[in-house]
């Protein structure tokens, strides 16, 4: 019986696949990497898990250190700065959290809605993962085990960062929740830095471009929201001969709402939405490790 099911699920998998590559193909652009370098990052082979970081390293001749003991997701955020945003406003320990983000530890569970939650078990369970990525919690158990995280530092020859990886996964089940490459970009469309962080996928990636925002008097909000190509939002990136087809997810968003809670403890609210529909919410609580 066993069998019989993950032979549907790679059945099941194969059509969905087929189906977003079906939908990339139809709505993406074809772009030359030298026009979009902004939204150009890491691709991804057959499967994912943590072995991407290997792969890249080796791929783009980079040095990488594994469990780093230093490093975080920004390592200045002074650089996010812009007419509207002012980082000196974010409060200190969330600015900490983002510049040093090996030294902290995170409480997580997770809420999910229907009707999206359909959608979202049969993405996970047929097609995250066999890949080895974005396995979002269904259920809050999943994460009552808690979740790992781990910094891995990716540098050029001169010695200069170009990717911080983020990598969780669920402490009970082992299953990676994320395998993330974190930088930041000055999209076209924006008037200053964004985050990037982008997230391997065969032969392409997920690409989400996040705007920084004040949120209160010294809470942060990253959001995906943008007006058209070349803003922030969610990019479907897929390699295509010598060039990539680029699709921007129009109702596909994120937000990030980092706030201080009444013990002075970082929280996060993590928000993922589709067609104006929660699909689901991560909720965060951030203290040193």
């Amino acid at each position: 019986m066993r069998r019989v099911k993950g032979l549907l699920a790679a059945v099941v998998g194969s059509i969905g696949a087929a189906f977003i590559y079906g939908l990339i193909r139809l709505f993406g652009r074809v772009c030359r990497p030298a026009d979009v370098g902004w939204l150009v990052g890491p691709l991804g082979g057959t499967t994912i898990g943590e072995r991407v970081y290997e792969e890249t390293a080796a791929g783009e001749a980079l040095t990488l250190v594994r469990h780093a003991r230093e490093g975080g997701l920004i390592p200045s955020f002074d650089v996010l700065a812009r007419a509207g945003f002012d980082p000196a406003r974010v409060h200190p320990k969330i600015r900490d959290f983002y510049q040093r983000t090996h030294a902290f530890r995170l409480d997580t569970w997770a809420t999910t809605y229907f009707p999206a939650r359909l959608a979202l078990w049969a993405l996970v369970t047929t097609i995250s993962r066999r890949v080895e990525q974005l396995n979002f919690p269904i259920d809050g158990l999943e994460t009552s085990h808690g979740m790992t995280s781990e910094i891995a530092l990716m540098r050029d020859a001169a010695g200069a960062l170009r990717y911080t990886g983020w990598l969780r996964k669920l402490q009970k089940s082992g299953n990676v929740i994320y395998s993330g490459f974190y930088m930041t970009v000055k999209p076209p469309l924006v008037d200053g830095a964004c985050v990037k962080v982008v997230f391997p996928m065969p032969n392409g990636n997920a690409t989400v471009v996040l705007r920084p925002d004040h949120d209160g008097a010294s809470g942060l909000r990253l959001e995906s929201v943008g007006r058209a190509f070349g803003d922030a939002g969610f990019y479907r990136v897929q390699r295509e001969r010598e060039a990539l087809r680029v699709w921007r997810v129009s109702t596909l968003h994120e937000r990030f709402r980092l706030y201080l809670d009444g013990e002075e403890t970082v929280r996060c609210e993590h928000e993922v939405s589709f067609l104006g529909l929660r699909v689901l919410t991560l909720h965060y609580r951030i203290a040193a490790a």
